[in-house]
């Protein structure tokens, strides 16, 4: 699978681009600011239907326009996919696929797979545990429709528990029969989600460890440990026995919605022991070892994004970087950098063909 084309209006501060792109390497060179990593977020949105940074859709549009539009021409599987996105303030987004508007978002989500790897990826580390399930939560939602249901279906029971307890100074009667409900919906849909976690780690993990051996000359040992509340017992017995904690506290503290990822090197958490370059390299496996996961599944190839990928990676991680995206598996790869003759030299070494494009203010011109 491959993005042909891309047409951008108003997005961010590129106010129009129509980009032709190669089935190789497509390399965005320019200064910091400029709007490199504006486009790779163009193409992340036509996947995901959304932004890979800012979930307010409206603060996407360009400044004093009043609507954007994105459309991206794939190739998937030998056959044309046209992606079409338009949202004007104050309106309901427009999303299309071949001219046809999807009653519901998630319908669109897997059908063209994606990997971003970005700076901004730092926050799976340094940020909170939402963040980590998020995670796990985009990859598996890309091959398995029904978990993105079940995560939606959990979310509102949640949501409604959680009312319950904001509006409730203390337990009775009547609100522990409306929290029964609610706990036995959770429960049961925890459990499902659980379950499809931790499958996925389970295949996710060896592939990661591979990914950062070959990256870092395997002098370094790393893990990913998943952590729930589903691996220390009976959730329901849990979720009832801190109702009255839960209640004071006004939310709910057992669940799905808790769990977590612990990052480790050497048996030590990576937030508080890694450098910059081996967090980066972490990151990078880890989103790696995401796209093989995916290629697997689909049986082709997802999109790989690389913004700023070589800033703080010091030249040997970065070869090895280079060696491996070289491999056939990896098939259309975009990439962002400040420094074009650095990106000549790199993309040169993968022997793949590659496209320039110089980007300046938000304009974007094809370099011959």
């Amino acid at each position: 699978m491959y993005l042909k084309h891309l047409n951008i209006l108003n997005y961010k501060n590129i106010s129009q681009a129509e980009l032709p792109f190669c089935d190789g390497i497509n390399c965005f060179v320019g200064p910091n600011g400029a709007g490199k990593t504006n486009l790779l977020d163009a193409v992340y949105y036509l996947s995901f239907c959304k932004s890979y940074f800012n979930s307010v859709d409206s603060q996407n549009i360009c400044h004093s326009e009043d609507f954007f539009v994105i459309q991206g021409g794939f190739d998937r599987s030998d056959s044309d996919e046209q992606i079409y996105v338009a949202l004007k303030r104050n309106q309901k987004k427009q999303f299309k696929r071949n001219k046809k508007e999807y009653s519901r978002l998630s319908e669109h989500i897997g059908l063209l797979p994606l990997v971003m790897i970005s700076p901004s990826d730092e926050r799976l580390i340094v940020e909170g545990s939402d963040q980590r399930r998020k995670y796990i939560d985009s990859v598996v939602s890309q091959y398995d429709k029904s978990y993105l249901e079940k995560i939606i279906r959990y979310n509102r029971a949640l949501l409604q528990r959680n009312t319950l307890l904001k509006k409730s100074d203390r337990l009775n009667s009547g609100l522990n029969a409306q929290l029964d409900v609610w706990d036995e919906q959770m429960v049961l849909l925890g459990e499902k989600i659980f379950d499809e976690r931790t499958a996925f780690i389970e295949q996710l993990v060896p592939v990661f460890r591979d990914f950062y051996e070959h990256i870092c000359g395997g002098h370094e040992a790393v893990d990913i440990v998943y952590i729930s509340h589903f691996q220390k017992g009976d959730v329901l017995e849990m979720l009832r026995e801190n109702r009255e904690r839960d209640v004071i506290l006004g939310y709910t503290t057992k669940g799905a919605h808790k769990d977590d990822l612990q990052f480790l090197l050497s048996g030590k958490a990576v937030k508080r022991e890694g450098s910059q370059g081996q967090k980066k390299s972490f990151l990078i496996a880890l989103k790696l070892a995401q796209y093989e996961f995916l290629s697997r599944f689909n049986g082709f190839g997802p999109i790989l994004l690389l913004d700023d990928v070589f800033d703080k990676l010091d030249q040997e991680r970065g070869n090895r970087l280079i060696q491996l995206v070289s491999q056939d598996r990896f098939r259309q790869i975009f990439i962002t950098d400040t420094q074009k003759k650095r990106l000549g030299e790199i993309v040169e070494k993968t022997g793949k063909e590659n496209r320039f494009f110089e980007v300046v203010d938000g304009a974007v011109k094809i370099q011959e």
